[in-house]
């Protein structure tokens, strides 16, 4: 009987070894947020990153102990010289299929705010800068295009980024 239960014990101890050792090569669940951010002319703000083509609406990732309200206030500080004067309105959730099947954005629309001073490029952000939904760039990315038709016009939501 204490033979099996030591067997039993061995076979649990390697099979959690082999759990823990397989959740090492698996990627992490992500969360980020991103802000539709509207001033009063009913334009938006886009930025463009140094690293990457297109301009996208502005945000990043959830830090560690971080709420996604602080997350996006941070971000857009840091992205635009934002500055919120009102908590802002969670629009959607989605799924961002295009880095991993394990990256979720949360979309907030922001109305009340103040833009402390125009961002000069930096390393990160190339341009921030509000443009007429009429007349959005035209590398302006489809999912931003998708992300500001859902929320202002309408237009039936995804799931996915």
């Amino acid at each position: 009987m204490g033979e099996a239960r030591a067997t039993s014990s061995r076979r649990a101890r390697v099979a959690s070894r082999l759990i823990a050792f397989g959740a090492r090569f698996q990627r992490p669940m992500t969360l980020g947020v991103r802000g539709l951010v509207i001033d009063p002319n009913n334009r938006v703000l886009l930025v463009r990153h140094t690293y990457v083509d297109g301009l996208y609406l502005p945000g990043g990732g959830v830090e560690s102990g971080e709420t996604l309200e602080e997350a996006l206030r941070r971000e857009l500080s840091e992205e635009a010289n934002v500055l919120l004067d009102a908590p802002p309105e969670l629009f959607g959730v989605y799924l961002n299929r295009r880095f991993s099947m394990r990256d979720h954005v949360a979309l907030f629309i922001v109305r009340e705010f103040r833009v402390m001073h125009p961002r000069a490029p930096d390393r990160e952000i190339a341009e921030a800068a509000f443009f007429d939904l009429d007349a959005l760039p035209a590398d302006t990315t489809a999912g931003t295009r998708a992300r500001i038709s859902e929320a202002l016009q309408q237009t039936p939501a995804s799931p996915y980024w």
